[in-house]
This record gives structure tokens, C-alpha cells and sequence, in this order.
């Protein structure tokens, strides 16, 4: 997929200064070597899970004389640590202050943190979709920001904030046409969270345009709700093939743990169900690893799949930065695991009856079992007649790739182990000589 921010960005500099020189790279396809980039300035974007690289990669551009920006999620959290590593730092949203970051590069004069507001989504501008290179198969668009939910795991509300905000429907239908292939993923955290009439308005908008597919997050409770037919039925005729659902723990007392069962609504099954019956394929997103799960936990998850008809993600618990969780499980956080371990396939954090080892064992063992060829060609018996033949298709198009990262994931995993292995079978034995 391509970076949206990378194209949101780009825009957003030329808007406030239409004679710049712009260059987007993004680092996870062609990764930049720092004497090589001739800019006045760099800025970069990041999460969690890619920080410690941003961090290297700033420090050798700032020896070499760049001026650095740093900005996204995880300097949003901790911004006392990324201005360590930086000369400014963008606390939250850039749309605000990035004009003005511009203007006080040109004169030599950053502050250290530029604090963004949430502004309204009226005037975004377009994505400047000519300017990023890569093997990409799609793009996404984003119609709204914010989460009225309060999982506890989750970074979104802390970043974007508790109201929804919408960009108007005809931006969006402007910026999906022009901008966007056959098949494109909608950004937003939740679909059809919110004004459920809204999203009926943009569905139905989409599906007047020429024939795309897409896919996005969503909730269950939307569909539970009186509009839910109306609203299934339009985001089916707007190309909407798949949606991927947080339904993160089959525990009620997990769900209330992580202040998750509000999204749920009164019957997440019967949710599930009914999204199915409108030909739309399902993904649940399952938390496994947290401090209160078993073993058995991962087991479960397989016996879920099969009941329901849908394709399982499994994810690690992970407590990022800035979430209600990361304070809960501080005295927990494994010291040795770094930023870049915080990917949801690495156990951060100690558990009271299995190790790191056998956590991450068991969900690679649990994720290639959801993915195998059986799994995979099975679940197109699962998807109904309606979604024939396009969300079958699509959904072969969505596993097959993600069965071979895993494999390929769980191989490098291995090999890292057998290393770690080696060395501490080496020392013991260093200890053990006379």
C-alpha cells in the first residue's frame, strides 16, 4: 500500500509553498542512505514499531548537518524522547503547523515542539499520488478521524481524539475516482463508526462512481443497529469487499479488561452473520498474549474461524506508547525488547506462566494454522453465493500473501532463535570450563 502520509504531506508542503523542491521516499521499500539525501530539510513520520530506525536515521543525517522533523504517532507519545533525536518534533496532527515549521526552517529558527490541533477535514488537500515510487497495488483514502471507543490497547483515540470528525463526501468521492486503482482500502479506524446516515450518504455516493473495490476497518455494533441493513446494503453496492473487525478476545472478562465490549454491541455473532449474508468477507482481529490468557487461548481462536466462517489475524498484546495499557503494564515491559520489537508478532512484556519464547512460538504456529491452504481454500465455501465471484477472488488475493510473510516471518524467527540459542549454549559452557 502506499504510505498515504508520505502523498498527505507532500501535498500539504507545496500547498504552503508551491516553489519547493519536494522528494518522497519511503524507507520501507527503498530504504535511503543519509549521505545521499540533499535537502535543507527531512522530515519523518513514524510509529512505534519503526522508531528506533527513524531515530538511527535522524542522528546520521543531523551529523551531517540536516535539519530533522520528527512527527507521527509515536513522537506524539513520547515527545521528550524523539526531541533526543531531532530539531523539531510535531506533537499530533501536522495540517496546523507545518506551514509554519516551513517558514521557521527557511529562516533558521525551529522551535523544539510544534503542537498540532485538531482542525476540521473541510479542506484537505489532494494526495500528490505522482510523486511516490514502489511495487504498490493500491492506495488508501480516509474519510474521517477520531474514535469514540476507549480500548485500552489502542493509540487512536490519544492521537486523533474522541469526536469523529468527517471530510465532506464529495472530496472523497473526488479523491477515490482520480485518485485511486480497482481495488483500494478505506484508512479510516472505523468505517461506519459514528453517524451511520453519513455513512450511508458516502456509500451510496461511491457506489455511483466507476465500479471500485475496497476494504476497511469496522465495528459490530453498526450493524446491529436499525439501520444496519440499509447500511450493509450500501456499502455492498459501493465495493465494499471485506471488513476487518476488532473482535479481540472471545473473554467477556477480557473485553472488559480492555474497555473493549462497547464496540461489540449485544450480539457480535449474530454481527458477524448478518455482514456475511450482504457477500462482504470477514476478518476478526483476536488479542492473544496478555497477562490474564492461557495457552488454551490460542487454541481457541482456531475452533473460532471455523464457527463463524471467517478469516482470524491474531495479534501479540502489545502496549505502544501513549495507550491506557502501557502505563498498566509498565512494571511488566521486558527492558531487553526494543521499540522495533513492538509489532503485535513480539512478546514484550512478562507473563505469569509462559515465556516470551513460547508466546511467540505459539502465535506464529496459531497464525500458520489459520493460514494454511486448507484453511484458506475452505473459508471460499464459507463466503456467500452474493460475493461470488469478485470476493472470492479477493479474498485469495488478501491470504496467499499473508501466508507467505508469515512463513517467511516464522522461518527468520526460528533462525533468530537457534541464534540466541548458540550464543547462551556457548557462554554456559565458557562458565561451566575449569
Amino acid at each position: 500500500m502506499v504510505p498515504p502520509i508520505l502523498e498527505y504531506l507532500g501535498a500539504l508542503t507545496l500547498k504552503a509553498m508551491p516553489d519547493a523542491e519536494l522528494e518522497l521516499i519511503d524507507a520501507n521499500v527503498h530504504e535511503p542512505q543519509p549521505e545521499n539525501i540533499q535537502a535543507d530539510l527531512v522530515g519523518i513520520s513514524s510509529i512505534t514499531a519503526t522508531i528506533t530506525w527513524s531515530y538511527n536515521f535522524s542522528d546520521e543525517l543531523r551529523k551531517l548537518g540536516k535539519k530533522v522533523v520528527l512527527g507521527g504517532i509515536h513522537p506524539t507519545a513520547l515527545p521528550e524522547e524523539a526531541k533526543q533525536h531531532a530539531d523539531a518534533v510535531v506533537v499530533g496532527e501536522a495540517e496546523s503547523v507545518w506551514h509554519e515549521i516551513l517558514k521557521d526552517a527557511l529562516r533558521g529558527s525551529l522551535k523544539t515542539f510544534y503542537y498540532g490541533e485538531r482542525l476540521p477535514l473541510d479542506d484537505m488537500p489532494v494526495p500528490l499520488t505522482c510523486f511516490t515510487n514502489g511495487d504498490y497495488k493500491f492506495r488508501a483514502v480516509f474519510t474521517a478521524r477520531g474514535c469514540p471507543y476507549r480500548c485500552s490497547f489502542c493509540s487512536v483515540r490519544k492521537f486523533f481524539g474522541d469526536t469523529l470528525r468527517y471530510r465532506p463526501i464529495e472530496r472523497v468521492v473526488e479523491e477515490v475516482e482520480k485518485c485511486t486503482e480497482r481495488i483500494y482500502f478505506n484508512g479510516d479506524d472505523n468505517i461506519w463508526g459514528g453517524d451511520l446516515n453519513r455513512s450511508i450518504e458516502l456509500f451510496t455516493s461511491l457506489s455511483q462512481i466507476t465500479k471500485k473495490w475496497w476494504y476497511g476497518f469496522g465495528d459490530l455494533r453498526a450493524p446491529q443497529s436499525p439501520l444496519g441493513d440499509k447500511l450493509l446494503e450500501s456499502a455492498r453496492k459501493s465495493g465494499l469487499f471485506s471488513v476487518w473487525a476488532g473482535w479481540e478476545t472471545s473473554s467477556g472478562k477480557g473485553l472488559k479488561m480492555y474497555h473493549a465490549a462497547a464496540k461489540q454491541g449485544e450480539n457480535r455473532e449474530e454481527a458477524v452473520k448478518k455482514i456475511k449474508k450482504y457477500g462482504i468477507d470477514v476478518t476478526l482481529f483476536v488479542v492473544l498474549g496478555g497477562r490474564s490468557d492461557t495457552a488454551s487461548d490460542f487454541d481457541n481462536v482456531i475452533g473460532l474461524a471455523k464457527r463463524l466462517g471467517v478469516v482470524i489475524h491474531p495479534v501479540l498484546l502489545t502496549p505502544l506508547p501513549g495507550t491506557e495499557l502501557y502505563e498498566e503494564y509498565k512494571p511488566y515491559i521486558l527492558k531487553d525488547k526494543g521499540w522495533e520489537c513492538y509489532t503485535g508478532a513480539n512478546a514484550v512484556f512478562e507473563h505469569p506462566t509462559m515465556s516470551p519464547e513460547e508466546i511467540e512460538e505459539r502465535f506464529y504456529r496459531t497464525s500458520l494454522e489459520l493460514l494454511s491452504t486448507k484453511r484458506i481454500l475452505m473459508h471460499l465455501f464459507e463466503i456467500p453465493l452474493r460475493g461470488f465471484p469478485t470476493t472470492h477472488v479477493l479474498s485469495l488475493m488478501k491470504q496467499i500473501p499473508m501466508k507467505r510473510a508469515m512463513e517467511k516471518a516464522y522461518e527468520k524467527w526460528k533462525k533468530d532463535r537457534r541464534k540466541i540459542d548458540s550464543k547462551v549454549k556457548s557462554l554456559n559452557n565458557e562458565i561451566l570450563a575449569p
